[in-house]
């Protein structure tokens, strides 16, 4: 165990690999993993399950705030569980897909889930991988590896078209990546690095070399531990 937790909190857009990368720099450094878009998926399930009106945000966040979500933060056994009914499945269907910004656009919404997902930050003993869309920014900005992954538009729909099994039509992919990344770019900017954030443009790496980056970044980080405890 180490003796201060390592967060490494990675942000980017949809399709970025940034998922992907996370779990693997995880499973890599025996760290937990927290995908907080799936956190979204889940609230936007207890927000379909309640049947309130999508367009009245108070009935939106009540039903948001009121959600009981557990999430794995097991990089090798992931489930969510909203208000104990599983939805692993669930939260990756095109219907939770279609509605996911409904919730992620409401101010009131985002700030309940940062909290949730500061809270799991907190309570992992060996430190955590979390990843989504301000994780370097709002939800961790103290994180001792700070990074923001991209790729080209057609390479993130590419990777999430691959992430379908092919069955996907172009017109529901474009409104997965592109849409989705316009509507929540109103509220959070996770497409350009803050200060202290490093950049990695993976279009055109491998996953393993993209975790391999990560894992270089997350060893020059406890270097600089080690240096500044002598």
């Amino acid at each position: 165990m180490m003796t201060k937790p390592l967060v490494i909190a990675i942000d980017g857009a949809s399709g970025s690999g940034k998922s992907s990368t996370a779990r693997g720099v995880a499973k890599r450094l025996g760290l937990a993993y927290l995908d907080t878009g799936a956190m979204y998926r889940a609230v936007t399930v207890a927000y379909l399950d309640s049947g309130v009106d999508g367009t009245d945000p108070a009935a939106v966040t009540r039903a948001v705030t009121g959600a009981d979500i557990a999430i794995s933060t097991d990089p090798d056994d992931q489930w969510v569980r909203v208000n104990d009914r599983d939805v692993t499945d669930e939260i990756r269907s095109q219907r939770t897909s279609t509605h996911v910004s409904t919730v992620a656009v409401i101010a009131q919404c985002r700030a309940n889930l940062v909290a949730r997902q500061r809270a799991i930050i907190a309570a992992s003993p060996n430190g955590i991988v979390a990843e989504g869309r301000d994780i370097t920014t709002v939800v961790a900005p103290e994180a001792e590896v700070r990074l923001l992954l991209s790729a080209d538009p057609e390479v993130r729909m590419a990777r999430r078209k691959l992430d379908h099994g092919g069955q996907i039509d172009d017109a529901a992919l474009r409104d997965q990546i592109l849409r989705r990344d316009a509507d929540d770019s109103t509220l959070v900017d996770f497409t350009t690095a803050a200060d202290g954030v490093v950049h990695l443009d993976g279009s055109h790496l491998t996953l393993e070399q993209t975790i391999d980056a990560v894992v270089g970044l997350a060893e020059q980080a406890l270097a600089r531990r080690e240096c500044s405890s002598e």
